[in-house]
């Protein structure tokens, strides 16, 4: 145990001692965290809008300001030449064009359709999607106005609809990512920075005088690995002041159950960043290497895109991603204040992984350098 105690008092000096780790463990995910926790937004919002007004009636200049009064569109132009406005699209200097047909109002009053023509650049399909959402919403809402008006009924709706949101009561994109981030700085921190410290042992070649003396390697190794449990801990703790004190969270669930789960996750990146750092000599590889896999399993974390509207096959390769698991939990934990018995199977789970990867880790390192 003193030698291990040596090895963690050793990375310590070396962290504190270098200008550019330092900043990176700890400057650089904080300042993310602050950064993404707010810029990560999905709401879309001031969705720039063309007008095309070929009836200029009082029925059509009502449907425009149900347009300009909303904070979902801008207008940003009017034309009468459709041509104009396919061009103002394909430039992407309108998100979407609104064009109002002749006879639009008398079609309305004799009980005609008088269709709505709406364009909406789809490249980006989310955005187009709510895009379309929202004007649909507006132009039915206009509907059934128009329908009382003229016959002098109120619409009522055979289905009265109640809705509540539950654990995200004023719908803010901070909570519910910000946990999902703070997961990933913690994930950076222990399988990107881990491999690449490691490596630069082999650089310098220290590793080497590691390997001759009496030490043995699981001391080596234990050595390292206290090293970024403690700072992740420490990442884990400033991370959760963050999300009280700036983006005002409040957290539902137990912060110990929290601390728990960061003690079987930390060994499962950390042994990803020690498998890496046996397959390779340089701090670029190490990067490269780390990158690509903390990419894919970011990616399919369900932290941006849900999982559930993926492939299936994506689903299942989703149930090898330990990041998956990590963000599933800090949101039913912090979020949804569940319990042990709730989020059991992600103990599960991040145990049996924690000993597969650092059981090849271990082996693979006694492999390269035994």
């Amino acid at each position: 145990m003193r030698t291990i105690l040596y090895i963690l008092q050793k990375e310590l000096l070396q962290i504190r001692r270098n200008k550019l780790i330092l900043p990176m463990l700890f400057g650089m995910p904080i300042l993310q965290l602050i950064i993404l926790g707010h810029a990560a937004n999905f709401e879309v919002k001031h969705l720039n809008l063309l007008l095309i007004d070929k009836d200029h009636s009082s029925l059509s200049r009502q449907l425009i300001s149900k347009f300009s009064s909303s904070d979902y569109f801008n207008i940003v132009n009017t034309t009468f030449d459709p041509a104009e406005g396919n061009e103002m699209l394909m430039q992407r200097k309108t998100d979407l064009i609104i064009e109002i047909p002749e006879k639009f109002e008398h079609n309305l009053i004799i009980g005609e359709k008088s269709p709505v023509s709406l364009k909406i650049d789809a490249v980006n399909g989310m955005k187009a999607g709510i895009a379309n959402a929202y004007s649909s919403m507006i132009i039915n809402g206009f509907n059934a106005e128009v329908l009382a008006n003229l016959t002098g009924k109120t619409i009522v709706m055979p289905i009265d609809i109640r809705y509540s949101f539950w654990y995200n009561p004023e719908m803010e994109y901070s909570t519910f990512m910000v946990p999902g981030i703070l997961v990933l700085l913690i994930t950076l921190v222990g399988g990107f920075i881990s491999a690449i410290i490691i490596v630069r042992e082999k650089e310098i070649g220290t590793i080497e005088q590691l390997n001759v003396t009496p030490m043995r390697k699981h001391e080596f190794i234990l050595g390292k690995l206290l090293t970024f449990f403690f700072i992740g801990f420490l990442e884990l703790t400033f991370g959760l002041l963050i999300a009280k004190l700036v983006f005002n969270l409040h957290f539902e669930g137990s912060i110990w159950l929290v601390y728990a789960f960061t003690l079987v996750y930390l060994p499962v990146v950390l042994g990803l960043g020690l498998l890496i750092s046996t397959f390779t000599n340089t701090q670029q590889q190490a990067m490269f290497l780390a990158w690509f896999f903390l990419m894919i399993f970011i990616l399919m974390s369900g932290l941006f895109t849900p999982i559930e509207s993926m492939p299936p096959w994506a689903q299942k390769l989703t149930l090898f991603n330990p990041i998956r698991y990590f963000i599933e939990f800090m949101r039913m934990v912090l979020l949804k204040g569940s319990t042990f018995a709730d989020v059991k199977l992600h103990f599960g789970v991040m145990l049996i992984y924690g000993f597969i990867i650092n059981l090849l880790a271990i082996w693979s390192y006694r492999k390269t350098s035994g």
